[in-house]
C-alpha cells in the first residue's frame, strides 16, 4: 500500500511539474508590446548600411526578457517588394522561429515555405539588435510583413 501512495505522489508531482514548465515556456514570460515603445520601430537596413524607418500599421507584436530570440512581430507596410529590394539590404537564410499558439497571427512554417517559394522576401532590419542575434522581416506582395529575431552568425562562434 505505501508503494502505491509513494508512486501515486511521484506521478501527480511529475504532471504538476510538467504543466508548469509548459506554463512557463509558453505563457508566463511574453508580453505585448506597446506600439509606442521603442521595441515596436522596425527599421531596414539600407544597401549604404544605414538605418531607415519602415513604414507600417497594424502592429502587432509579443516580446520577453528571457531571451533575446523571443520577439514576434505582424504588421502591414505600404512599401512595395520592388522598392525594398531595391533599397535595402536581404537576408540570407531567414529562419523564422515558432511563436506560442496563442499568438495567432505569426505562422513561422508557412512564412518559412513562403521565403524559401520567393512568396516573401526577408530583409534585415537590424544587425545585433542583442549581441549575436538579428531582427529579420518578412515582406509580401500584398504589404503583409513578419518581423523575428534569429541568431546570426557570430553568436555561433
Amino acid at each position: 500500500m505505501n508503494g502505491k501512495i509513494i508512486g501515486g505522489f511521484l506521478v501527480l508531482s511529475a504532471l504538476v511539474a510538467g504543466a508548469a514548465m509548459y506554463y512557463l515556456q509558453v505563457y508566463a514570460f511574453y508580453r505585448p508590446v506597446e506600439v509606442s515603445s521603442p521595441a515596436a520601430a522596425i527599421r531596414l537596413v539600407s544597401l549604404g548600411g544605414v538605418q531607415e524607418a519602415m513604414l507600417t500599421s497594424d502592429f502587432e507584436a509579443i516580446d520577453a526578457d528571457s531571451s533575446p530570440l523571443r520577439f514576434r512581430g505582424c504588421f502591414v507596410t505600404p512599401m512595395t517588394l520592388a522598392m525594398l529590394s531595391e533599397t535595402f539590404e536581404s537576408y540570407e537564410d531567414p529562419t523564422p522561429l515558432n511563436a506560442p499558439p496563442w499568438f495567432g497571427c505569426f505562422d513561422a512554417e508557412r512564412i518559412g515555405a513562403d521565403l524559401e517559394t520567393g512568396a516573401a522576401l526577408a530583409f534585415l532590419s537590424e544587425k545585433n539588435i542583442h549581441p549575436g542575434v538579428d531582427r529579420v522581416v518578412a515582406v509580401y506582395p500584398d504589404g503583409r510583413a513578419y518581423a523575428w529575431h534569429q541568431l546570426n552568425e557570430s553568436a555561433e562562434k
